[in-house]
């Protein structure tokens, strides 16, 4: 049993909610629909008991205890940072405070608009826009060797309930984040990006594999059955090698 298992499992056994009827009392329709699934969600509760910042972090752990994402030494850039859940086990995964001292010793970076509370192990670029060509100058100077190993990506652009127009704006984030990594991406690094499924998808996975060996869709466990979002991970990067199609 992986560790991001034995987390789930544990929270299940653990956890229980017996204010959840006072609650859902005073809520009617949509919102007594949304709290009741929130309540009852396995990975809000793993999300509190291990103090993760949201329930998103449940979702790199199962990727990354699949396909070894991230290991000790490692330098990380998490785009798209805020609040910080991904940064938090981004942290511990590469060893990024030092915690096991046979282990290299790791880098996160978290970039986002938003303002990110402080994380230990992690260097935080708040109110920033990854697209600007400002910031793409300070993640160079605040990388150890100016590149990155691993990029993530958990962005998403405001939603404007017009689900054909929020799919291509995600893709052309993503689009412009593979841009980026021209500039601060390792050879052979990894990118790990959330995408919203639509008609132009083939056309981030088309990029991709110009740029990749190996680039699969992921959808995680604690990705809602009901979300569009799906991941591309793409691995070994190196401009002009065909990928594999998994």
């Amino acid at each position: 049993m992986s560790r991001y298992q034995r987390l789930v499992s544990t929270s299940l056994q653990c956890q229980r909610f017996h204010t959840a009827a006072g609650h859902l009392k005073s809520k009617t329709g949509a919102e007594h629909r949304w709290l009741e699934r929130h309540l009852k969600d396995p990975f809000v509760r793993a999300t509190k008991q291990h103090n993760y910042r949201c329930r998103s972090a449940f979702k790199l752990l199962e990727i990354d205890d699949k396909h070894k994402v991230l290991r000790p030494g490692l330098s990380v850039i998490d785009c798209g940072a805020a609040p910080g859940a991904w940064s938090q086990v981004a942290v511990q995964r590469v060893n990024a405070l030092g915690t096991d001292p046979n282990a290299p010793v790791g880098f996160v970076l978290g970039v986002d608009l938003l303002h990110i509370p402080p994380l230990e192990g992690a260097v935080f670029l708040p109110n920033a826009d990854i697209t600007d060509p400002v910031t793409l100058k300070k993640i160079q100077e605040l990388l150890p060797t100016e590149r990155a190993d691993v990029i993530l990506s958990d962005m998403a652009p405001n939603a404007t309930g017009i689900r054909e127009l929020d799919h291509q704006k995600l893709i052309n984030l993503c689009l412009t984040l593979l841009d980026l990594s021209q500039s601060i991406l390792r050879p052979r690094g990894t990118i790990l990006c959330k995408f919203w499924d639509g008609r132009e998808t083939h056309l981030l996975q088309n990029r991709l594999m110009e740029h990749f060996q190996d680039v699969r869709t992921i959808k995680p466990q604690a990705s809602r059955k009901e979300s569009a979002e799906i991941y591309y991970l793409a691995k070994l990067y190196n401009d002009g090698v065909k990928h594999q199609r998994r």
